[in-house]
């Protein structure tokens, strides 16, 4: 395997399969809990490759998936570009903080593209905080007539480097 691209550096610690749990709630749906798994993984290019994966954590059925990739044009600078088998794709930018040993991504969307069956989300944002092997991330969004709200939480841990 390829080392990983010398502008990702500062995303490495990202690297890797992360597990854990989440909780969910909009003001549309049931409030729920999820289970979750992460990779970033990388093939010697600038950019980190992302999937996700959640299944219902009282039954195990699937939930969600996304696929994409985490780019890093700045020292300072990050932008998540992702899709879902809904019909939606995000275009994220924002910061990333370096300080003592933790990462800090803020994100906020720049583009929505919606198919024509795909629910009507207008903004998305995301935090993510890495620190040690654990993964925390909440999710923003603005769908269905709602204001840009929280919408998801979780705590991810590092099960594969």
């Amino acid at each position: 395997m390829a080392a990983p691209h010398p502008a990702l550096a500062s995303l490495a610690p990202l690297l890797g399969i992360w597990r854990g749990r989440g909780h969910g709630e909009y003001p549309t749906i049931d409030s729920f809990d999820y289970l979750e798994e992460v990779e970033f993984g990388h093939i010697g290019r600038p950019f980190l490759t992302y999937r996700q994966r959640t299944r219902a954590a009282d039954d195990g059925r699937p939930l969600h998936a996304e696929t994409g990739y985490l780019r890093c044009p700045a020292p300072d600078r990050v932008e998540l570009i992702l899709a879902h088998p809904t019909g939606i794709t995000e275009i994220y930018e924002g910061t990333l903080g370096l300080d003592d040993g933790v990462v800090r991504l803020e994100l906020e969307t720049t583009g929505i593209g919606l198919s024509s069956t795909a629910k009507s989300v207008t903004a998305m944002g995301r935090s993510f905080t890495v620190r040690d092997d654990a993964l925390d991330y909440t999710v923003r969004m603005a769908a269905v007539g709602e204001p840009l709200q929280h919408h998801l939480a979780a705590t991810l841990h590092r099960a594969e480097p």
